[in-house]
């Protein structure tokens, strides 16, 4: 048998350190059955010196046990250069709870506080649930933290389930490990937040509340915060000037897009805008609409903004507008008369110029046509109160008192009995006059009046019983 000396010296020539430190008394392993059999499969055999002349010894890695032969066939294992212990040291000081607690810890996961980890259930009661985490002890969900959770998912839960935590305390005064899964989620809402606000993404949600400055909205699990001047067009139009529940109030509970303009964790801001997601929105929303208009169609909008020469509806996404000509069957001076902004509309659409992207709408196409009510409550000979509108160098027109949607036209033939050069000479615009109808032309839109009929006797006997059914109207009345 070789001795310790020329072992280390072949090692020293095979490449290693021809000096290693002897292993101090305490730390040689008590030769067991087991550690034996353990050594007995790992250690290289025992060479004599003819073999080990002939076969160069074997080249040694630091941590590798080292067989050392003597008169008593005492084998030691041989410390690895420096302060890490091997595998097999750790391993058999483990099992014979040899270790110090500090070493001992790289059984167990290190926990730090606001640390997101995923865990075991391990026991359940009505109080609080235990969770495995890799701990050296079981993590506490409290009951105080199963009451804020949705009590269908908590009672979903079951012994072996796996579970995101968020680490309260890694240890408390009693040395427990405090867990919450509902930080856990927020977390995991937090990172969502922040994947929208670099996607651009549309977020769609409830408007659940509001303050004096804006609403609030539920995302996800945390609280978003949609300021006044981020309200989207059609809602500020309906906010006014009034307390915060009268702008507001009557908008919790809506449905509202909104995009994600700024994420701060730590300062617990998450702020959210409904007018860039309805920017993008109309954008696309109006591609559609050019594709899906056609003329005759009847649309349903609101109006957003009031000219002199017309209004602006808007159809859900792009707007069309109402010439003044076409908002009511009577003379409109200026839209104002008839409409007002945020006013609900039905217009039929009367031109698409896809090219242009212009929308021509009719409001007046979907109101009662006077002229339907004329042919059928007024006839021919019946006196009317008129007045007068406009003079032509061939006659005065004059817009029925009982009908202001109907103008008709006093030839000027039709003033006077006397002969007229200009009906600047007989009647003055504003004038209120009694004129008979002497043509109804429904289909063509004209309207025949005369003046120096109304006093004629020849028609005194209609007159007469025209004056009757009147009398009889008022008595009913």
């Amino acid at each position: 048998m070789e001795s310790n000396d020329q072992i280390l010296d072949q090692t020293g020539e095979s490449g290693q350190s021809s000096e290693v430190e002897q292993p101090d008394e305490a730390d040689v392993l008590e030769e067991t059955p087991a550690e034996a059999e353990f050594v007995d499969e790992t250690a290289p055999e025992m060479v004599s010196e003819e073999v080990f002349e002939e076969e160069p010894a074997p080249e040694m890695d630091e941590g590798d046990f080292i067989a050392e032969a003597d008169s008593d066939i005492h084998e030691e294992v041989a410390e690895p250069v420096g302060d890490e212990m091997s595998d097999q040291e750790l391993f058999l000081a483990a099992i014979n709870g040899e270790m110090e607690d500090d070493e001992s810890d790289f059984m167990f996961t290190t926990l730090s506080k606001g640390q997101i980890v995923e865990g075991t259930i391990a026991r359940m009661t009505n109080s609080e649930i235990l969770v495995d985490v890799g701990a050296k002890t079981e993590g506490i969900i409290s009951g105080r933290e199963l009451d804020a959770l949705d009590p269908e998912l908590v009672e979903s839960w079951q012994i072996g389930d796996v579970l995101k935590v968020f680490v309260l305390t890694p240890e408390d005064r009693s040395g427990n490990i405090l867990l919450s899964v509902r930080r856990a989620k927020e977390a995991e809402d937090w990172e969502m937040a922040a994947d929208y606000l670099e996607s651009g993404e549309i977020y769609e949600t409830k408007i659940n509340n509001f303050n004096k400055g804006g609403l609030l909205v539920r995302f996800g699990r945390l609280r978003g915060f949609i300021p006044a001047s981020q309200v989207g067009a059609q809602r500020r139009r309906r906010m006014g000037n009034g307390s915060p529940e009268e702008r507001f109030g009557g908008m919790v509970g809506e449905e509202i897009n909104v995009k994600v303009i700024e994420v701060n964790k730590d300062r617990n801001r998450l702020i959210l805008s409904e007018r860039a997601a309805s920017k993008e929105l109309r954008k696309e929303r109006r591609t559609e609409l050019l594709d899906e208009l056609e003329e005759g169609q009847i649309r349903t909008g609101r109006v957003t903004s009031l000219t002199d020469f017309g209004a602006f509806v808007d159809l859900g996404g792009i707007d069309g507008l109402i010439h003044i000509s076409q908002l009511a069957w009577a003379p409109v001076n200026h839209p104002r008369d008839v409409l007002s902004q945020g006013d609900e509309v039905t217009v039929e659409v009367i031109s698409v110029d896809r090219d242009r992207e212009r929308i021509g709408l009719s409001r007046k196409s979907q109101l009662a046509d006077p002229w339907t009510t004329l042919s059928r409550d007024f006839h021919p000979d019946q006196l009317v109160q008129g007045e007068v509108t406009k003079l032509t160098n061939f006659g005065a027109f004059a817009r029925l008192v009982e009908l202001p949607a109907i103008e008709g036209l006093i030839h000027i033939s039709e003033l006077s009995d006397r002969r007229v050069g200009h009906p600047s000479e007989v009647v003055q615009e504003g004038q209120i006059l009694t004129l008979r109808i002497i043509r109804i032309e429904p289909d063509r839109r004209r309207l025949g009046l005369s003046l120096k009929r109304a006093s004629s006797t020849d028609y005194l006997e209609d007159d007469l019983g025209d004056w009757r059914s009147m009398l009889d109207d008022m008595n009913d009345f």
